[in-house]
């Protein structure tokens, strides 16, 4: 069954170019193609397909995160390279926008150039 097989993660973008500059050189995904219609990068063995759309309004909850061994570190990575991490109001955040959640559980949240809000977490 589906239960078995491999996943393929989808977002969208309304500029190619754009998404193929963060997804490739920001976050350092390997570019498997890139056609009139997606860009389909390798996360870690799944696919990421970013759709190329005219128009579309990014959903305000997160979309996509990853599970970080370190997130401090990969935190100050992403920050050397030009991400900005969201801080929320009523949230308590350190100074770098990482929240301590009730769990245990480290999570950071930044946004991708067509604002899909993406998302990294380091397990307790």
């Amino acid at each position: 069954m589906v239960g078995s097989q491999g996943l393929i993660a989808f977002l969208a973008t309304k500029n190619g170019a754009s998404a193929r500059s963060f997804y490739e050189k920001v976050l350092g995904f390997s570019v498997l193609s890139d056609d009139d219609y997606a860009l389909a990068v390798d996360v870690a063995g799944v696919m990421l397909r970013v759709q190329k759309v005219e128009d579309f309004q990014p959903h305000p909850f997160t979309a996509l995160g990853w599970n970080v061994v370190d997130i401090d570190a990969t935190v100050a990575e992403l920050a050397a390279k030009g991400v900005h991490f969201i801080h929320y109001p009523g949230m308590v955040q350190d100074p770098s926008g990482v929240w301590l959640a009730p769990s245990g559980a480290k999570i950071a949240w930044f946004k991708d150039p067509d604002g899909n809000t993406l998302s990294l977490t380091q397990f307790s």
